[in-house]
C-alpha cells in the first residue's frame, strides 16, 4: 500500500475573499483554488461519486443528480442546483438553519486539473455575527482540510484517508499547518479591505477553533 503523507500536502494554491450579491442582498465570497495532478474526468468523479466521496470527504447520501437533495453525515444538507459534468457543480449548503451556496468548477490545465471552490455566505444578523467572530477562515480552513483530504486520497491506492487525515490534523504538525492557513485567510481578508487588526484577530480565533486551543 502507498503511504499517505499529509505533511507534504497543501491545502489551497490560492485564497481569495470578496463580496457578492444574491437576490438583492450582499454576500461574502470565500474562494479557494487548487491544481490536482489528475484528469478533469477523474477529479469530477472524486467530487461527485458517493463511493469515492466517503473515502476522503465523509458520508454523503441522497439523490446525487441535478435537482436532487443530499445529506452529509454530521454536517450539511442541500440541493444540487447545477450539474454539468465534468466542469460545474453548484449546490445549496444548509447547516444549522442557515443556507449558503457552493460552486465547484474544474478545468484542464497543463499541470492537470484546476479546481475552484467558491462558498458564498449570506449577511443576515446571525451570519454576520459568525463572520465578525471568525472571518473567512472559518469557511476557508474547513475547505482546505477537504482539499487536502482529496489530495491524499488521489495520491493513495484508493483507500479511505479520513482517519489518517484526522490524526494528522490533531498532531502538532497538523495544528501548525492549520494556524498558517488561518493566518493566510486573515491576509486575504485584509486584501479585501478589512482592517489588519480585525482580520488578524478573527484569523486567530479561527485557528483556535480548528486546533481546539480556543
Amino acid at each position: 500500500m502507498r503511504t499517505v503523507d499529509f505533511g507534504k500536502a497543501i491545502g489551497a494554491d490560492t485564497r481569495e475573499v470578496g463580496k457578492g450579491q444574491r437576490e438583492g442582498h450582499p454576500t461574502h465570497v470565500v474562494r479557494v483554488k487548487r491544481t490536482y495532478s489528475t484528469t478533469q474526468v477523474d477529479l469530477w468523479s472524486a467530487v461527485t461519486q458517493e463511493q469515492r466521496l466517503k473515502r476522503w470527504f465523509g458520508g454523503v447520501s441522497g439523490d446525487l443528480r441535478l435537482g436532487g437533495r443530499f445529506s452529509i453525515e454530521g454536517n450539511a444538507d442541500g440541493e444540487i442546483r447545477v450539474c454539468e459534468p465534468p466542469s460545474t457543480l453548484s449546490l445549496t449548503w444548509e447547516f444549522a438553519g442557515n443556507t449558503s451556496w457552493v460552486t465547484v468548477t474544474m478545468e484542464s490545465v497543463e499541470e492537470g486539473t484546476l479546481l475552484t471552490l467558491e462558498h458564498e455566505l449570506p449577511t443576515d444578523r446571525e451570519s454576520e455575527a459568525h463572520w465578525d467572530q471568525y472571518g473567512p477562515g472559518a469557511t476557508g480552513v474547513g475547505w482546505e482540510l477537504a482539499l487536502l483530504g482529496m489530495d491524499g486520497y488521489l495520491r493513495s491506492d484508493g483507500r479511505s484517508v479520513i482517519e489518517a487525515g484526522q490524526a494528522w490534523a490533531e498532531g502538532e504538525a497538523g495544528k501548525n499547518r492549520l494556524r498558517s492557513w488561518a493566518k493566510a485567510w486573515g491576509e486575504a481578508h485584509v486584501k479585501d479591505g478589512a482592517p489588519n487588526q480585525v482580520a488578524m484577530e478573527t484569523a486567530q480565533r479561527a485557528a483556535d477553533f480548528y486546533t481546539g486551543e480556543g
